[in-house]
């Protein structure tokens, strides 16, 4: 059992739980996801870890309730607890010094994005973030973000904050102001296909992370298989993140409509 520290919620439908992990916040780094699991019975949720506290023993997730397991995560309580906590998993972001890292979140895939901010931060390069909500209640964790950038540009769909626009317009404007060493982004598949085909026309290399296709978070299920490169890779062990100009992000698009 993994006790519940804290609770905050950022919206109706997304919530960031602080829990207790000690063997994983040690160990686990930028890119890392864990399994949890609520109830005995509960269906097991593949969550990327938002941030982590060695010394207090603790590991942050980010929660979007869309289904009635993610609901009853969501509805713990601080002094309740998950049943399982199952990690860290996955394989770990390549962080090193690339010169000037462009950072693109959408919704609630800036909670994984955030680790890889400090992450590339701390590495010494120029991080610019671009965050991206369909209103200003869907920015997340802005102010994390701003203490590990050197520039964050907010857009929203229906310019309640920020800029008007789609993520890809913050994008652009940086690409067409600055040398841009090395691309990652984080959101819904439609975002990063096209964060994907603009960083492809400026030549910048770009890793996409899919882990919100994941299920059972071991390879068996099969349901978080991907085209890269033309080869089928498996999300949940070979990921979360991938060359994205080498992504099959139509394929993708189409099981994911399925």
């Amino acid at each position: 059992m993994n006790r519940i520290i804290s609770k905050k919620q950022f919206s109706a439908a997304v919530t960031q739980l602080v829990v207790e992990a000690p063997l994983i916040a040690r160990s686990r780094r930028a890119g890392h996801f864990v399994i949890v699991r609520c109830g005995e019975h509960g269906e097991r949720i593949p969550l990327t870890i938002s941030d982590a506290d060695p010394v207090a023993g603790t590991i942050t997730l980010v929660v979007q309730a869309v289904g009635d397991s993610t609901r009853k995560i969501c509805a713990l309580n601080p002094g309740d607890a998950l049943t399982d906590v199952v990690g860290p998993l996955g394989q770990a972001t390549h962080i090193e010094n690339y010169g000037t890292v462009l950072c693109c979140g959408g919704g609630v895939g800036v909670a994984p994005l955030l680790p890889i901010i400090r992450a590339m931060k701390a590495a010494g390069n120029r991080v610019v973030s671009v965050l991206a909500g369909r209103s200003k209640d869907l920015i997340i964790l802005e102010d994390e973000v701003r203490q590990s950038s050197d520039d964050v540009i907010i857009m929203t769909d229906d310019g309640s904050y920020g800029q008007q626009g789609l993520v890809t317009v913050g994008v652009e404007q940086v690409l067409q102001r600055e040398k841009v060493d090395y691309c990652v982004t984080i959101g819904p598949a439609i975002m990063m296909k096209f964060v994907s085909l603009l960083t492809k026309k400026y030549d910048v290399r770009t890793d996409a992370s899919l882990n919100a296709i994941m299920v059972d978070g071991t390879g068996m299920c099969g349901a978080c298989r991907v085209t890269v490169g033309g080869k089928t890779r498996f999300v949940c062990v070979e990921g979360p993140e991938f060359d994205a100009h080498q992504i099959d992000f139509d394929e993708l698009l189409m099981r994911l409509k399925g």
